[in-house]
């Protein structure tokens, strides 16, 4: 009798315990419910909320009603489930997880209330209910938001591999080399090396690893592609170290340190990658008169490579002057100075500007450390160095000058300084006169036409990104532009706006390729150029006229804080885009419907008309893609053979708010330089933009503050095959699965292909392969072109924000990638140069 009761008592208890667990539920969905309904937003979770706390309420009793009331809740969840997602499986997730959990204890304590129903028939209805809750988690695994619109078309079925000279090896690389930092001069980040293909790649093994010994634990994100060239790779460092490898082996040839302060770090500690120079030759040798060439010293002797080739290399190369940096590697470094090294030894070339480096920071005035660095690779086009430079965004309405500059490859001497802020003259300043401060920028890689002397540059927007009210006429003409510039005058031969007025931080960050493009007249040198906001122009490279069905102006959203300020049209690429289609509430998600709910709230509490909403400081406005949406820096791939476009790309918002200078003060914001510490966050997150009226705080990704998740739902991260010819897509596909992403920063370690954030490109091989790293679930991995299927991966030891490239040497074909992770990605940091190949 004793033990009959103590069941009966634990039974009750279980009952109050679902039915408490209900109430609970439906109060939270209850309160979020009225809010989100008081904004514009869905009844749904109202009305489930009030149905969740009857229900439980009754549950508590011991009510049969209770167990009845949640059953016309689940329905009805069911019903709005499908009207709002179809057939989408990342909409379910949010709008049925808990439900159905709940659903589950509902129907285990169902019999145990009042006339209930049989205790077989609970746990039967119970058992069905939690098959249904693992059919939907295995559901996870399967491929989703995966489209198939055109066959690719087989090898050998386009020739668009265009001319850009004979004048340096990555005009025309040798086979197996990878000779600049899109491959070649025309940066497809294709190669024509095919050992490796979809039959074998499951085979591909480790081949050797190599450490740089630079690490950070703040800002890190080297970005690093490595060049290739004859023997040798070369690359650079998060802090400019300047290393060369055996490219068989991986052993250290020699290195050289520029002694960059981490003080100068911007934003991330970025050195894309180095740029390869064969002097002419026709070009005398500057002879400094100087044998011995103290600047020698800043060579690591010890690092060189213990076998007797790398020896005798040094020796040969060590003495005469003449001999001395016939081939050269330059450097941009964070602390703004052009770097030039002789290839075989690594010493400085003496004949180059100031014992082997140029500053680029002269005529700019006031430089804070940090505000101008060189982060990309510069570009050689006729025998001109042109560099540009990353200006620290957010700080400052007038920072350092945006200028590009352009200096003798062999002698350093400045040539020739274009500054958007004053775009007819090209005439470098002298004395105390300064660049026009806070004018566009150009951050990313530019790419050079050695046969029409001309260098492409995408130009970034003007200091204070989101505040235009000041700019100059001039800032507003050049800025967020593509600009084909003559590297013998110094001026613009064309330029094309991709953003007018921009006030979103819409800077074209990829880097141009150039390709012969198919028209109906013949094939055209072109230069195609991708975009934060997803469009991807073509442009006839020697007029700037756009090909592919062009572009045209629409009208966009007016109003915000600079009413007067806002262009009445925007540029759209008519060849193709990567836009996602507008956001709407029910594209809010979340692990529960609790964090769903709250995006839905803040969506309805924010203004948003599209891409081009206006920035606004009484709400937060969703900027949609974000600033890390569409094409970034790691820029596109094409098949010149297959006539294909690779391109992986970003889709993600962010949730931005204008804040008023006296509330900013208050806050604490102030320019970097004038803070007691760095703390390294978000780009956007807290930007003072001093000397206009707002700072800016930015919500990068729209995260949510109680999981660290995104508001928008997956995917994240695309990859994309594009016909060439007719811009027409091929395949499309999510990049990244959640095994290192989760929330409250847990990595879930499941390989669910649910598209992560991705920084870094593509490399292409006339194998039939894609090799990408770039995802934020630190795994490099081999697609097939053909059908867009992963038929490789591999883990990486740090996070993989970076371009692959593939090689040849000694016969074998080897592919690298550096992997030093990437604090914005939150992707773990490292030092690691590493290879695979097949086995020998």
């Amino acid at each position: 009798m004793g033990t009959s009761s103590g069941n009966e008592r634990r039974r009750d208890i279980a009952l109050l315990l679902v039915g408490a667990l209900v109430a609970l539920v439906g109060l939270a969905m209850t309160v979020g419910g009225a809010w989100l309904a008081l904004v514009g937003g869905s009844w749904y979770y109202l009305l489930a909320g009030i149905g969740m706390l009857l229900s439980g309420g009754l549950l508590i009793m011991q009510r049969r009603a209770g167990v009845l009331l949640y059953a016309a809740v689940f329905i009805a969840s069911l019903v709005w489930a499908a009207w709002e997602s179809g057939l989408d499986y990342w909409r379910w997730i949010p709008r049925m997880d808990v439900v159905l959990i709940l659903a589950i204890l509902v129907a285990l304590v169902a019999y145990k209330t009042s006339d209930s129903a049989s205790r077989r028939a609970s746990f039967f209805t119970a058992g069905g209910l939690a098959l249904v809750l693992a059919g939907a988690g295995a559901l996870a695994f399967l491929p989703h938001n995966f489209s198939h619109s055109g066959e690719v078309p087989g090898p050998q079925s386009a020739s668009l591999a265009t001319d850009t000279g004979n004048t340096q090896p990555a005009d025309q690389p040798a086979r197996g080399d990878w000779a600049a930092y899109g491959g070649d001069n025309a940066a497809t980040r294709y190669t024509s090396l095919d050992q490796i293909t979809p039959d074998n790649v499951g085979k591909l093994e480790p081949a050797w690893t190599y450490r740089t010994g630079d690490l950070l634990d703040h800002r890190w994100g080297a970005e690093t592609t490595p060049l290739k060239i004859g023997n040798s790779v070369y690359l650079c460092t998060s802090r400019n170290i300047l290393i060369s490898l055996d490219a068989a082996t991986g052993e250290e040839r020699w290195r050289h340190d520029p002694q960059v302060s981490e003080d100068a770090i911007p934003y991330t500690a970025a050195c894309r990658g180095v740029t390869y120079y064969q002097v002419p030759e026709n070009t005398p040798a500057q002879d400094d008169g100087d044998d011995t060439n103290p600047a020698a010293a800043a060579v690591d002797d010890s690092a060189a490579s213990p076998d007797d080739g790398a020896e005798s290399v040094v020796a040969a190369s060590s003495g005469d002057g003449a001999q001395q940096c016939r081939t050269r590697i330059f450097s941009g470094t964070l602390d703004g100075r052009i770097i030039a090294v002789d290839a075989e030894t690594g010493q400085p070339c003496t004949d180059f500007g100031d014992n082997g480096q140029v500053d680029i920071k002269q005529n700019m005035g006031e430089t804070p450390p940090g505000y101008v660095s060189i982060n990309s690779a510069p570009v050689i086009v006729d025998g001109v160095l042109v560099t540009g430079h990353q200006v620290l965004d957010g700080q400052r309405r007038y920072p350092p000058s945006g200028v590009i500059k352009g200096y003798d490859a062999v002698t350093g001497e400045l040539q020739w300084a274009w500054d958007a802020g004053r775009p007819d003259q090209s005439e470098p300043l002298s004395g105390d006169e300064t660049y026009v401060r806070g004018s566009p920028n150009m951050w990313t890689t530019a790419v050079g036409d050695n046969q029409l002397g001309l260098v492409y540059l995408p130009m970034a927007n003007s200091a204070a990104d989101y505040w235009s009210s000041s700019r100059t006429p001039a800032e507003n003409e050049w800025a967020s532009s593509l600009v084909a510039l003559d590297v013998t005058t110094g001026l613009p031969k064309w330029k094309f706006q991709t953003a007018h007025k921009d006030v979103w931080d819409y800077d074209p960050g990829s880097q141009p390729t150039l390709i012969d493009f198919p028209t109906d007249n013949g094939r055209v040198p072109a230069v195609v150029m991708p975009t934060k906001q997803g469009g991807i122009y073509v442009f006839d490279r020697r007029s700037g006229e756009l090909l592919g069905g062009g572009a045209e102006e629409r009208p966009v959203p007016q109003g915000g804080v600079e009413p007067e300020q806002r262009a009445k049209t925007q540029p759209y690429s008519l060849y193709h885009t990567l836009e996602q289609p507008e956001l709407t509430e029910r594209d809010m998600w979340g692990m529960s419907p609790f964090d769903q709910m709250f995006c839905r709230i803040q969506f309805q509490n924010a203004s948003y008309e599209g891409m081009y909403t206006p920035p606004t400081a009484d709400q937060h406005w969703v900027e949609y893609t974000g600033y890390n949406g569409g094409s970034d820096w790691g820029s596109i791939a094409i098949d010149p053979e297959r006539g294909v476009l690779i391109a992986n790309y970003n889709d993600m918002p962010n949730y931005n708010i204008l804040v008023p200078r006296e509330k900013a003060n208050e806050y604490g914001w102030k320019p970097r330089e004038e803070m007691a510490s760095d703390d390294g966050g978000a780009e956007g997150a807290g930007d003072p933009q001093a000397n206009t009226p707002y700072a800016v705080n930015v919500n990068a990704g729209w995260r949510v503050p109680f999981t660290g998740l995104l508001c928008k739902q997956p995917p994240y991260g695309h990859i994309r095959a594009v016909d060439v010819a007719s811009g027409n897509t091929l395949w499309d596909r999510p990049l990244g699965t959640a095994r290192a992403n989760g929330p409250w920063g847990i990595e879930s370690g499941l390989p669910i292909n649910i598209g992560t954030p991705n920084n870094g490109g593509s490399a292409v091989t006339a194998g039939g392969l894609i090799f990408i790293a770039a995802a934020t679930d630190d795994l490099i991995r081999a697609i097939d072109i053909e059908s867009g299927e992963t038929l490789w991966s591999a883990p990486l030891p740090a996070g993989g924000q970076a371009n692959p490239l593939v090689y040849e040497a000694n016969g074998r074909e080897y592919l690298m990638i550096v992997a030093t992770g990437h604090h914005f990605m939150e992707t773990p940091s490292g030092d690691y140069v590493l290879t695979w190949a097949l086995p020998q």
